[in-house]
């Protein structure tokens, strides 16, 4: 399992007032990223599982969203790469209590947001921060150099947080959405 890439830059102001319009729609929009990502490649999201598995007690290795903490333990750690057209376009991580995790990730191939509504259940996503991040392992699986543009989120169900969600996108996405304009200065975490 990798580590959480680092985070060179963060905000918990979803104004997007650095991000192009479309880049902010992906960003900070509550919408579906795979869904998303089909309808600008015109291609089907093929999820391909990178890791899963139990994430150890106690402090973590990695840097998880804050929101990770109101999650029940035991904890699940999840990680895919998402190819649209057999090429990465995202990375995701997310985390679960992992009882929650066996009732919904029945098929771990497929998007989250299919598993979680297959049933037709409601559900709401609330976007809680974005930023940029870093890690060698993204240049080597997206085949460009970072920072790369990612975000963090929750599902609720019933007013109960199912999972904490982050994503980081390739710069490929500019093929479809424009060039996304960096913030002017990145502040260190």
């Amino acid at each position: 399992m990798h580590n959480s890439p680092e985070a060179l830059w963060r905000s918990n102001n979803l104004s997007g007032q650095e991000l192009t319009g479309p880049w902010r729609l992906l960003l900070l929009g509550d919408g579906s990223p795979t869904r998303h990502l089909q309808l600008l490649t015109g291609a089907a999201v093929e999820v391909e599982l990178a890791a899963m598995g139990p994430e150890p007690d106690g402090p973590m290795a990695t840097a998880p969203p804050a929101e990770v903490q109101d999650l029940l333990a035991p904890l699940l750690r999840r990680q895919v790469w998402l190819h649209c057209g057999g090429r990465p376009l995202a990375w995701a991580e997310s985390w679960w209590n992992q009882e929650q995790a066996a009732l919904h990730l029945q098929n771990r191939h497929q998007p989250i947001w299919r598993s979680l509504t297959s049933e037709r259940a409601e559900l709401f996503r609330e976007v809680d921060g974005y930023g940029l991040v870093t890690a060698p392992w993204l240049e080597e699986g997206f085949g460009q150099g970072g920072p790369f543009w990612s975000r963090h989120y929750r599902f609720f169900r019933q007013g109960q947080a199912l999972t904490v969600i982050r994503e980081v996108f390739s710069p490929a996405l500019g093929q479809w959405l424009g060039p996304a304009t960096a913030p002017k200065e990145h502040k260190r975490t």
